[in-house]
């Protein structure tokens, strides 16, 4: 272990891992003893980390823990941590996930009817506006677009690039010096009067058949177990839930685009699917290749480096070695992805791997695993799919700068760089 890694990691983080794509151990050390840390992509100890994850706790964020809060079910641990995902949980999976179809299926109409021929699209931005919208409604029941710029502004200031992010987590100067960090502070304290107070008058509102319309009126409802959330509560939850819920689908749905403009001969299969049936994606089923597709997107351009650091509680055997308490453990999803032991030559776009085979969770980890498994998995699916089926039944879209479809960092997340365009060429009939 070199006494840098904790330093490259952190400030050149994608150099850092691709230098260890064939790196056999599975493992680096980031800080020795007493505060040792570990950054592991080794499929089997990655599966013990997630069966062990209820006796480990998991860490907070120095670049998200400002933005979500203290309170944020992002990082909560042990009775908190289980009661959100026991109230959130079923919203978000099951026969919750069709009444969400229709919202997805309006925002996603109107934002293609604006792609005219010839229009250059950047992608990114293109897809994070989208899927904001989408979450807002399901998160807050409506959209407030002046609300949805405002919180873009904000987290665009803090997340933007590279440069912003390392500013705003290294530079948190006193509040009488100007800097990116007084920014921010001002940007949160005048958005946190948004968020909470137009819903802390809609406390309890229930749908006719007695649910509640909205998530943060599941949230306010206060029922068991999660029982009584306080406003500031509720704000590091509606930040949570409107950032995690659109950041990385936005990213995973910019990167299946551009992977299929780039394969063409995948794109044309897919293409030959959706015609094959009058699905709208929603149904994995009737869409075997474009959800493959959108699965292998998320295997090679992941959008999280990492599923989050875990501190252990006690002594305990991990990759082969024991290891003591306050041990911290980092599943790298990049890495792990990588792998040409699982997938063979794993710098390659192919969708065939998730039609030939289902991979393990230690294996195929892009929504993270175990007890912190991502809470809108499925959600994030479903818009892929129908999303990714829209535009390529409405719009043939081609990539003016390739060259820029490379791993660029946005805090925790990971997606094309800013500047990827694509121009849209026709409108199919």
């Amino acid at each position: 272990m070199s006494r840098g890694d904790k330093y490259r990691f952190a400030f050149r983080t994608l150099s850092f891992l691709n230098a260890r794509r064939n790196d056999p151990s599975g493992s680096v050390e980031l800080s020795s003893a007493p505060n040792r840390a570990l950054l592991v992509w080794k499929p089997e100890t990655i599966g013990q980390i997630f069966r062990g994850d209820r006796d480990m706790v998991l860490e907070g964020s120095d670049t998200l823990g400002p933005l979500v809060g203290e309170q944020s079910l992002l990082f909560a641990n042990g009775p908190r941590h289980a009661a959100y995902r026991q109230v959130i949980g079923p919203r978000l999976r099951g026969r919750h996930l069709r009444s969400y179809e229709g919202i997805i299926t309006a925002a996603t109409q109107a934002a293609i009817d604006e792609l005219a021929p010839g229009t250059v699209v950047p992608i990114s931005e293109w897809t994070r506006r989208l899927t904001l919208g989408i979450v807002s409604q399901i998160i807050l029941g409506k959209v407030d677009e002046g609300l949805l710029s405002r919180f873009t502004t904000w987290v665009e200031g803090t997340l933007g690039s590279r440069g912003r992010t390392l500013a705003y987590r290294y530079l948190r100067l006193p509040a009488s010096v100007p800097s990116p960090w007084r920014t921010f502070q001002r940007r949160r304290a005048d958005l946190d009067k948004e968020l909470v107070c137009p819903v802390t008058g809609r406390t309890g509102a229930a749908a006719p058949e007695g649910e509640p319309t909205s998530l943060v009126d599941l949230l306010r409802a206060g029922g068991e177990p999660l029982g009584s959330v306080s406003d500031t509560e509720l704000r590091d939850q509606i930040v949570s839930l409107l950032f995690a819920g659109h950041e990385t689908t936005a990213s995973s749905i910019a990167w299946a685009l551009f992977w299929l403009e780039r394969n063409d001969s995948v794109r044309r299969d897919v293409l030959d699917e959706l015609a094959a049936t009058s699905g709208d994606g929603s149904v994995a089923e009737d869409v075997p290749l474009l959800d493959a597709a959108c699965r292998e997107a998320l295997r090679i351009s992941p959008p999280a480096v990492v599923a989050g650091n875990r501190v252990l509680q006690e002594d305990r055997e991990i990759h082969g070695e024991q290891m003591p308490a306050g041990t911290r453990l980092t599943p790298c999803i990049y890495l792990a992805h990588q792998q040409p032991d699982v997938y063979p030559e794993p710098e390659r776009f192919d969708p065939q791997r998730f039609l030939d085979r289902r991979m393990s969770a230690q294996e195929y980890l892009p929504f993270g695993g175990g007890t912190r498994r991502c809470l809108g998995a499925d959600l994030a699916m479903l818009e892929m799919r129908m999303i990714v089926a829209a535009v390529l039944r409405r719009r043939e879209l081609k990539c003016v700068n390739p060259e820029t479809g490379v791993p660029h960092l946005r805090g925790p997340a990971m997606g094309p760089g800013e500047d990827l365009r694509m121009v849209v060429t026709a409108c199919p009939s």
